[in-house]
């Protein structure tokens, strides 16, 4: 994708993450977090969850795979500032959504900003919004 074929308004292509314990385990285990409520069901439903979640750091890392998917390898993810919702549980697949709210030129690079949402039939688990670039390209 371009920098020019992006407008302000424009839906991103819905992305559903099928999560399942492996996902939820994988991720905790990738970002060292060992906490037991991201790998033991049983001690998360001890804890008051519904079972196993997953941790911010694989919500972060989807996230930033839903808008890098979208605006393509030439992308620079500058910022995310996501809120946690409801958890992310096996059994429950995440919808990823999002619209472009704003763009700007800056030097070489066109800086979007993102608002994202990824919610399951428990509610919305994670939303706020992600600062992207791409490059402007060269005028002829």
């Amino acid at each position: 994708m371009s920098a020019g074929t992006i407008h302000v308004g424009d839906e991103l292509p819905v992305f559903e993450l099928p999560v399942t314990s492996t996902v939820i385990v994988a991720g905790a285990i990738a970002s060292r977090d060992f906490m037991p409520a991201h790998h033991d069901s049983e001690y998360a439903r001890g804890q008051g969850a519904p079972d196993m979640f997953m941790n911010i750091l694989t919500t972060n890392g989807y996230v930033s795979k839903f808008i890098t998917d979208w605006a393509g390898p030439e992308a620079m993810v500058k910022k995310i500032a996501i809120r946690l919702g409801g958890p992310a549980i096996p059994g429950q697949p995440l919808r990823f959504s999002g619209q472009v709210i704003a763009a700007e030129d800056k030097n070489d690079e066109r800086v979007f900003e993102v608002t994202i949402r990824a919610a399951n039939d428990l509610g919305d688990h994670a939303t706020g919004t992600v600062v992207v670039s791409l490059p402007l390209e060269p005028s002829s």
